[in-house]
C-alpha cells in the first residue's frame, strides 16, 4: 500500500512555543489512520499545517509526491484535501442542502459570471451540484433533512453535515478533527462505522480523535504524539501498550502501570 500523505520533519512555531517539533508519519492510501496525543500535543497544529492554514517553519508535506506546504488553503483543497473543525462550521441560515452544496461548487464547471447572469448552462451546473449533495446527504445518513436549517440539527447530525460538505470537494484525502467530541458512545459509533464505509469506498482518512476506543475500533494505523513530536506509530493495540504513551495518557508511569494493571 502506497502512502498518499507523507509529513516530513514538519516544525512549527509559535513565538518561543514550539507546537511542532520534528515529526514525520505517513498515511497510506485507502486507510483510516488516527492522530493521538494529549491536550496540547500538537494534534489540530499539524491539520492546520496540512491543509494550509499554517505554514511551516521547516519540514514538508507531501500528496501524492507533490510538494504542497507552501500552497495556499484553497490551491491543497483543489489538490484533493478537505478537512472538518474541532468546533462546527456551518453556516447560519442556510438548510441542510444549501451547506452540502457549497463544498461541492468548488468542483463546478461554469464561472461566476455566469451563475450571476443565471445562463443556462449555470443553472444546469446548479441542478446537478444539488444531485450530488443529496446523494452525499444519503450517504452520511442524512437522507430526507435536505431542507432542514442546519442550526436546528442535534450536535451529532451537525457533524455529519460537516462531512458531506467536505466530501462535496471531492477529496482524495480527508482530515477529521476530533469528528466524535461530545458524542455520547452510541453516536461516536456512528461515526466511526461512516469513516469505514468512506475508507471502503476508497477514501483516505487522517483522523484526530481522543476517544481511544473509537481509534482502537476504527483505525487501521496510529501515530502517537505529545509535545509537539511522536512517540510511537503502529497500530492502535500496540501503540496504547507503548510506556511512553501510556505515561502520556495516565501520567507518571507508575500510574500507568496501574491503570494497566486494573484494565
Amino acid at each position: 500500500m502506497s502512502d498518499l500523505l507523507q509529513v516530513e520533519n514538519l516544525q512549527k512555531s509559535f513565538g518561543g512555543l514550539t507546537a511542532v517539533a520534528d515529526l514525520s508519519f505517513s498515511v497510506p492510501s485507502g486507510s483510516v489512520t488516527g492522530l493521538m496525543g494529549p491536550n496540547g500535543a500538537g494534534k489540530t497544529t499539524v491539520i492546520n499545517l496540512v491543509s494550509g492554514l499554517l505554514r511551516p517553519n521547516r519540514g514538508h508535506v507531501v500528496l501524492n509526491g507533490e510538494r504542497i506546504e507552501a500552497l495556499p488553503p484553497q490551491h491543497i483543497a483543489a489538490r484533493g484535501i478537505a478537512r472538518t473543525y474541532q468546533n462546527v462550521r456551518l453556516f447560519s441560515g442556510m438548510t441542510v442542502l444549501e451547506q452540502v452544496m457549497a463544498g461541492c461548487f468548488l468542483r463546478r464547471d461554469t464561472s461566476l459570471f455566469a451563475s450571476f447572469l443565471g445562463l443556462p448552462a449555470a443553472n444546469a451546473a446548479r441542478r446537478a451540484v444539488a444531485r450530488h449533495a443529496l446523494e452525499l446527504l444519503e450517504q452520511v445518513g442524512m437522507a430526507g433533512r435536505g431542507d432542514d436549517l442546519a442550526e436546528a440539527l442535534s450536535y451529532g447530525e451537525q457533524r455529519r453535515i460537516e462531512i458531506a460538505r467536505a466530501l462535496g470537494t471531492q477529496p482524495r484525502l480527508l482530515l477529521l478533527d476530533e469528528p466524535t467530541a461530545g458524542m455520547n458512545a452510541q453516536e461516536s459509533d456512528g461515526i466511526g462505522r461512516l469513516v469505514h464505509s468512506l475508507r471502503d469506498g476508497g477514501m483516505t482518512v487522517l483522523m484526530v480523535e481522543h476517544n481511544v476506543r473509537l481509534v482502537m475500533d476504527f483505525c487501521d494505523r496510529v501515530t502517537v504524539m505529545n509535545f509537539g513530536r511522536a512517540l510511537t506509530h503502529g497500530t492502535a493495540r500496540d501503540c496504547m501498550a507503548h510506556p511512553e504513551v501510556q505515561e502520556a495518557y495516565f501520567g507518571r508511569r507508575d500510574d500507568a502501570e496501574r491503570i494497566r494493571a486494573l484494565r
